[in-house]
């Protein structure tokens, strides 16, 4: 087997989203022996793009133009088409993100082929490729063969390993002139949400609260063993209705669909709509009074008994183990 597979870097605030070499090591599986392709879409990329080959690209692309400074469907379709029709590739990667769901459906509605979205793993035997997606809210995983045409996916993170890094790695930067133009999208303002310094998509571990946490000052004990953690603080949308945090916290069929390597659901009842967002968690620790709370029928570890008692004194042993 010998494919050509471009893997578009997604980067935030100067810095490459894990996911994007998570897409190069899913890339180093379906090319074999051909070729991974980063491709970098902004204002002033290429100074990152090396960062691409240390995880594994063989050669990395750069379109940079004033118009793609901040992300729009328009322009980095534009740039990502005139990479494809430049490189005919046999397949294309991007992370299933917030832009990856958006820019993926459109590129693919421009050149004609089809999209496998949400893949979680792959299964791969010469030129055979099965890829494996959840679906009914994670309670099944569906099975998808590209028989003809271009391998198009978006990976969702935390799911494919990315390769160990080799900073020894050299390959080509080359850059692409695209004239990135008419755009009907201008972005006036982004407001960043500082509510938790680690993307949820992302995070290894996530601390979660619901309506068990009764208020918002109590999320407070969820933000300190997190921050021991190093992770993320979520939330099922009950809390967030009840306004104990921000909507950018939800976790949920209606809110982000989270994988970490570990999941602290805190005062969660464990409603379908939550489950479906994390129950493909990979551990699962669950704190809640009630016995009979449906949360641990998906528990891997769990704990009955007042959360305000609980989590402090977790914390505190975290911290003496972790010290």
């Amino acid at each position: 087997m010998s494919k050509k597979i471009l893997v578009v870097g997604e980067i935030r605030d100067g810095e490459f989203r894990h996911v994007s070499f998570e897409g190069i090591g899913a890339a180093k599986q379906l090319s074999g022996d051909g070729e991974t392709v980063g491709v970098l879409l902004g204002k002033s990329v290429s100074a990152l793009a090396n960062k691409m080959i240390h995880f594994g690209a063989d050669r990395v692309i750069t379109v940079e133009h004033d118009n793609l400074s901040q992300y729009t469907p328009e322009g980095f379709t534009q740039a990502l088409q005139a990479v494809v029709e430049q490189e005919n590739p046999d397949g294309i990667l991007l992370g299933h993100t917030s832009m990856g769901k958006d820019l993926a459906p459109k590129l693919a509605s421009r050149i004609g082929s089809g999209l496998v979205s949400d893949v979680v793993s792959m299964e791969v035997s010469g030129d055979d490729v099965v890829f494996i997606r959840p679906i009914y809210s994670g309670k099944a995983f569906e099975k998808i063969t590209v028989e003809e045409g271009l391998t198009f996916a978006t990976i969702r993170p935390n799911n494919i390993p990315a390769l160990e890094k080799d900073e020894s790695r050299t390959g080509d930067v080359a850059s692409l002139e695209v004239d990135v133009k008419d755009l009907q999208t201008i972005i006036k303002e982004v407001v960043k949400n500082t509510s938790s310094g680690i993307d949820l998509s992302e995070a290894s571990v996530i601390v979660s609260g619901g309506r068990g946490m009764k208020g918002e000052e109590n999320f407070k004990i969820l933000d300190e063993l997190a921050e021991v953690l190093n992770g993320a603080v979520g939330a099922s949308r009950g809390a967030c209705d009840a306004e104990y945090c921000d909507y950018a916290l939800q976790i949920g069929q209606t809110g982000k669909v989270v994988t970490p390597d570990l999941y602290i659901a805190v005062g969660l009842s464990g409603a379908i709509q939550h489950v479906a967002g994390m129950s493909n968690s990979k551990i699962i620790v669950a704190i809640n009074k009630d016995p009979e709370a449906e949360i641990f029928q998906i528990a891997d570890y769990g704990i009955v008994g007042d959360l305000f008692d609980i989590v402090p004194k977790l914390t505190a042993e975290f911290k003496k183990v972790l010290a």
